[in-house]
């Protein structure tokens, strides 16, 4: 299948998980040690080219961190082709409230592609995420993948999956 479409990925993940940092590393590639809340949503696009099978425009929604979905992160959520979930290694509850915001999604909006993020695998020697964290993802469906913001390890590739997902390839 080739063509060129445009999707819409929401970024949900609780606060200071890195969803903003993430993005910026994939849109952008870079990186900045700069924490800023973000209030609302912040768009930022990118196409992404999958080859023979054409290219996609991703428009990625990056919502501000929770551990449940509210009314208005509902709205920002309508018409989502998919998610990325995102925790924090070093924040074990992060992986919870992920799982939370996971089975919001699916009750709202049905069962959407997504790819699962373990943020600040840099930061190994402050990794609380552990067998039990991720054996109760399994059991809801969940493989998360280890990530860095920082350093990019396997932030492009996760994304790029995504959009090899939607464009059906």
């Amino acid at each position: 299948m080739t063509g060129n479409r445009t999707e819409k990925v929401c970024v949900l993940g609780d606060f200071a998980v890195g969803k903003t940092s993430t993005v910026a590393r994939f849109v952008h590639n870079e990186f900045s040690d700069k924490y800023l809340t973000t209030v609302g949503v912040k768009i930022d696009i990118k196409e992404v080219d999958l080859g023979a099978h054409g290219s996609i425009k991703l428009i990625m929604w990056d919502i501000a961190g929770t551990d449940a979905l509210d009314g208005l992160q509902q709205a920002y959520l309508r018409g989502a082709s998919a998610y990325l979930l995102i925790a924090d290694g070093t924040r074990k509850e992060t992986i919870s409230n992920a799982l939370n915001l996971h089975r919001d999604v699916q009750a709202i909006y049905g069962k959407l592609p997504f790819v699962a993020l373990v943020n600040k695998s840099d930061l190994d020697s402050e990794w609380e995420v552990g067998e039990d964290e991720t054996m109760r993802s399994r059991e809801a469906g969940i493989e998360w993948l280890p990530c860095s913001a920082k350093s990019g390890e396997n932030v492009e590739n996760a994304i790029r999956s995504l959009a090899a997902t939607l464009i059906g390839q």
